[in-house]
């Protein structure tokens, strides 16, 4: 038996916990906030198995004057920011280019095709089936010069096998009869869910793990003690964790821990927000993007939730809930005629790659250390895959995709 330490205990982390479980190892969860209470707490729920475009594409570079001078863009940068931002930026503009974009694609749809065949045993050992609805998902446009600007997204993700509808007006309609009237034209993926609840997913899978032996402990990681080529222990504030194998899943602060074994990876949080209405007057049967201002509105347990945007302000500056409320204001021109209740917001930390493709593997410079991080907009939706893919790893199974394109060393 394998003794596997994960840090982090969010979507990305309990997966791996319940796969490693799976096959056997022994496993600790460090996290030293509850699972599933960061990131993956206010997610758009959206499960998009071809949603292989990666955020850089083609033509990027004509959009960042606008996302420095209009503060209700999909994607905005403090300016007190930006010396920071800067160099994560460039690299970003760089992977746009049309053989970035192409290569990313590919590991992206890789990891994402498989994501509910991967949850299934997941799912059903958490008794948490009933989260996920198989029922697609909707993206309308305004405009067709909207639409047609984003012919090549959606000629990728063709390439890439997904299975795609175009719908009129008066269809859009049919199939969700609470969208505004001014949306002209659709797009429908048969093949998508989304989850009802992301946090009460994350928290069913930290109650199976725990079922199965593991251990999940509030501890913050400060420091890694080594031996001449491996990791001895880890440093909590509460003492130091023997570790076996390690396995880095910490989300936005990944990077941090990353150092440790001689590796500089650039980690940006892409910081997203919600905006959750209880008791909606009308509510979709599915998640649905609005293209042009790029943002989900998903049903909930709890309610109505509009969320996305991308915010570069680092770890440390307050949220600007602004942008919260500029989702909310959204959400009900996109459905006629809705009120609601209560209002929360919500503020999180995306953990980003310039590539939009997660690091996922072995540390090519230590021994016994793994890592899974960087998913970005799509943690969900590759939390599953990525779970089953390090747990093959860490136990010298045959790895069911190919990790190559997830190399830490790639930058």
């Amino acid at each position: 038996m394998r003794s596997v330490t994960v840090v982090g205990a969010g979507v990305i982390g309990m997966c791996v916990a319940a796969y490693l479980q799976r096959m056997g190892a022994s496993v600790t969860v460090l996290d030293p906030i509850e699972p599933g209470r960061s990131c993956s707490f206010g997610n758009a729920g959206a499960l998009s198995p071809a949603s292989c475009v990666p955020v850089a594409m083609p033509g990027i570079l004509k959009q960042v004057p606008k996302w420095l001078v209009d503060p209700k863009a999909p994607l905005v940068v403090r300016w007190s920011y930006l010396p920071w931002a800067g160099p994560w930026l460039l690299r970003f503009i760089r992977a746009s280019s049309a053989r970035e974009v192409e290569r990313s694609a590919a590991a992206l749809s890789a990891l994402l095709r498989p994501v509910f065949d991967c949850y299934e045993p997941l799912l059903k050992e958490a008794g948490a089936e009933g989260l996920i609805r198989r029922e697609g998902q909707l993206h309308v446009y305004e405009t067709e010069a909207a639409y047609q600007a984003d012919a090549f997204a959606w000629d990728l993700r063709r390439r890439h096998g997904a299975r795609i509808e175009v719908l009129s007006s008066s269809e859009l309609r049919e199939l969700e009869p609470s969208l505004a009237p001014f949306f002209t034209k659709g797009i429908f993926l048969p093949e998508h869910g989304h989850c009802i609840d992301p946090f009460g997913l994350v928290q069913a899978l930290a109650d199976s793990v725990r079922r199965n032996g593991g251990t999940i402990l509030a501890q913050r990681v400060l420091d890694v003690e080594m031996d001449a080529d491996r990791p001895r222990a880890v440093v909590t504030a509460a003492g130091r964790h023997p570790v076996d194998v390690l396995v880095v899943a910490a989300g936005a602060w990944s990077h941090q821990l990353a150092r440790h074994f001689g590796h500089r990876v650039p980690l940006e949080t892409q910081r997203g927000y919600h905006a959750m209405l209880r008791d909606p007057s009308c509510a979709p049967r599915r998640s649905i993007m609005w293209a042009e201002k790029r943002f989900l509105a998903t049903p909930m347990q709890a309610g109505l939730r509009f969320a996305g945007t991308v915010e570069l302000a680092g770890l440390d500056a307050p949220p600007d809930y602004e942008r919260a409320n500029v989702l909310l204001e959204h959400g009900k021109r996109m459905f006629s005629g809705l009120t609601g209740g209560e209002v929360s917001r919500w503020m999180g930390h995306r953990p980003c790659l310039p590539d939009s493709v997660p690091v996922i593997g072995p540390s090519p410079h230590v021994r016994n250390v793994y890592f899974a991080f960087g998913h970005g907009h799509l943690g969900l939706s590759t939390a599953s895959t990525t779970g089953r893919l390090i747990a093959e790893l860490v136990m010298g199974a045959k790895p069911f995709i190919d990790p190559a394109p997830y190399r830490i060393d790639r930058f």
